[in-house]
């Protein structure tokens, strides 16, 4: 799917010669368009395979408005875990104990809102200052006291899940108040009308897929100005309106249901916003520099320390964020809360991409990877499938990812 092809237009042209050159630039040599892009192109494969899949073997429920809702608000809290994993593992890194500050930091904003009879919002603010406070003490063992970060989160997935049995005195607590139960629980509906639809969540997705359309052509024009690798136009267009295409199904399923879900609108902007942290800016590169070549990132001036510090403050946050998603949609705090997250976030970063070696990785990747375990374990469920042979199937599924990333750099490298 890529090519080495060059612009007609000069790197110091004008922006209308490259967009004029963007619309000839590729290749479309078979083999190229197969293998060109494989590590980038599989993972969105396999999704419109899994759908497509569960869509024959539940009789169309798995793509019912009402179930393609449920996966929304089932696994958001799963998928904001996964953005901040993806980045630790870019950096070269891991936590093991997301899970057990996803209970802690839901049990602090219960004890607050429920026990104590505070506000809504100060739950919120609290369980994201312990989140943060979470993050800053395991950025202090990695990046400045030297300890590996899979050993100093092992030891924070006991500490914090010891602490989250104190705090709620090892039991539950519920209900949180309607408004705080809006946050996992919410919808935007009826804003802009609509006969039996939801007008609002149809021009929420067309404007996302405009979005896109606008940002993925400015990047083709960009590569081209620059003399970098971009696939065949005709094949850039087919990508811009497959992908318009299924977002608009989504769109039009999710305004059929309840509308537009709350925890989706968070989850877009975590999206948005972490997708141009790590593309756009100097420190997203600092954190694939450091994942990919440490030696060189610490020679270039890179402050590593800092950046792992912060790496880690980030994956509190996130933490928290989950953690305040996942006791609204709960509608409690409970001790065993969180419980295996940690390892779901891991395989939808890995499925997404990410490689094992660290400076590898996208967050829409690892939404991607996260969205084919939703689908996997949405539709077993609606089959019946017993839990054990979930666990089964999902283990084989990251067992192949991670096999396959392994497998693509074997042969980038001997085709070099």
């Amino acid at each position: 799917m890529t090519t080495t092809k060059r612009s007609s237009t000069p790197a110091t042209g004008s922006s209308g010669g490259a967009s004029a050159a963007a619309l000839h630039a590729g290749t479309s040599d078979p083999r190229t368009l197969i293998l060109g892009n494989l590590r980038q192109s599989g993972i969105y494969i396999a999704l419109v395979v899994i759908v497509g899949l569960f869509a024959v073997l539940t009789d169309g429920v798995s793509l019912s408005p009402g179930n393609i809702t449920n996966i929304v608000l089932q696994y958001s809290y799963i998928l904001v875990l996964a953005i901040g994993m993806v980045i630790l593992i870019i950096g070269g890194h891991i936590d093991l104990s997301v899970g057990s500050v996803v209970a802690l930091t839901g049990a602090v904003s219960a004890v607050l809102v429920i026990r104590e009879g505070h506000p809504w919002w100060i739950g919120v603010l609290a369980a994201l200052a312990v989140g943060v406070a979470v993050g800053a003490w395991h950025g202090f063992w990695v990046a400045y006291a030297g300890i590996p970060a899979f050993i100093v989160t092992l030891a924070g997935m006991l500490l914090f899940r010891g602490l989250t049995l104190r705090v709620l005195d090892n039991i539950s607590l519920s209900p949180f108040p309607a408004e705080y139960q809006q946050v996992a629980a919410g919808f935007l509906n009826g804003l802009f009308g609509g006969q039996g639809f939801d007008a609002f969540t149809l021009f929420i997705g067309a404007f996302a897929v405009a979005g896109y359309a606008v940002a993925v052509f400015r990047t083709r024009v960009a590569r081209i100005r620059y003399e970098q690798k971009v696939e065949s136009f005709p094949l850039f267009v087919a990508r811009v309106v497959l992908v318009g295409a299924v977002v608009m199904a989504f769109a039009w399923q999710l305004a059929h249901a309840r509308g537009l879900p709350i925890v989706l609108i968070v989850l877009a902007v975590l999206v948005l916003v972490y997708g141009l942290l790590t593309r756009r800016t100097v420190f997203g590169r600092q954190v694939y520099a450091i994942g990919g070549n440490l030696p060189a990132a610490m020679l270039s001036g890179v402050r590593v320390r800092t950046v792992n510090f912060w790496v880690f403050v980030n994956m509190g946050f996130l933490s928290a964020v989950a953690g305040v998603i996942y006791s609204s949609r709960s509608n409690g705090a409970q001790p065993a809360a969180g419980n295996m997250f940690e390892l779901d976030a891991i395989a939808a970063a890995f499925i997404g991409g990410a490689a094992v070696t660290g400076g590898v990785g996208t967050v829409v990747g690892a939404m991607v990877g996260g969205l084919i375990m939703a689908v996997m374990s949405n539709g077993m469920q609606l089959m019946g499938v017993d839990q054990s042979v979930q666990s089964v199937v999902k283990g084989l599924v990251l067992l192949v990812a991670v096999a396959f990333d392994v497998w693509n750099k074997r042969r980038a490298a001997g085709a070099r």
